[in-house]
């Protein structure tokens, strides 16, 4: 194996433990990394595609939601709270799934201005992680191109 595929394997073992250490992935994630193999080499980057796409739609549809102050549909922004949550644990999305569980007690309570808050905190989580995670898929990519193999990569 040569020098460069050593040192982008090494880098991207420590990036996704690091990605764990932060907070930023549970083992939700790891679990999806185990369903992808060399028949769907893409699974979990597609899988976290749809995710971020979804991210977008409800974040937008929440702050549509939560812009009257006078009209505030916390049923709506609860709904698609709930959904965030569903599927930020689904992909192991620690973070973002974290903040829904903030946001949903502050639609319990219709409190306008903590889900303003929780929205603002559930927008910068998902756009962090999708910036992190784009960054350990470019990480593969260059693994691969480079002749190499993503390693596995035990986190405890």
């Amino acid at each position: 194996m040569n020098s460069v595929v050593a040192q982008l394997q090494r880098q991207f073992q420590d990036y996704l433990v690091s990605l764990y250490q932060q907070g930023f992935l549970d083992n939700q994630f790891t679990e999806l990394r185990k369903l992808e193999d060399e028949g769907t080499p893409d699974f979990v980057a597609e899988v976290v595609s749809l995710f971020f796409d979804d991210c977008s739609k409800l974040i937008n549809s929440m702050s549509r939601s939560l812009e009257r102050p006078e009209n505030v549909d916390f049923k709506q922004v609860d709904s698609g709270v709930h959904q965030l949550k569903g599927s930020s644990s689904s992909v192991g999305a620690r973070r973002v799934k974290n903040v829904c569980i903030s946001f949903k007690e502050c639609c319990d309570v219709q409190n306008r201005e903590g889900c303003l808050r929780c929205l603002q905190q559930v927008d910068y989580e998902y756009k962090m992680l999708k910036t992190k995670l784009q960054d350990l898929f470019n990480l593969e990519q260059q693994i691969l191109q480079a002749g190499g193999t993503i390693p596995q990569v035990n986190i405890n």
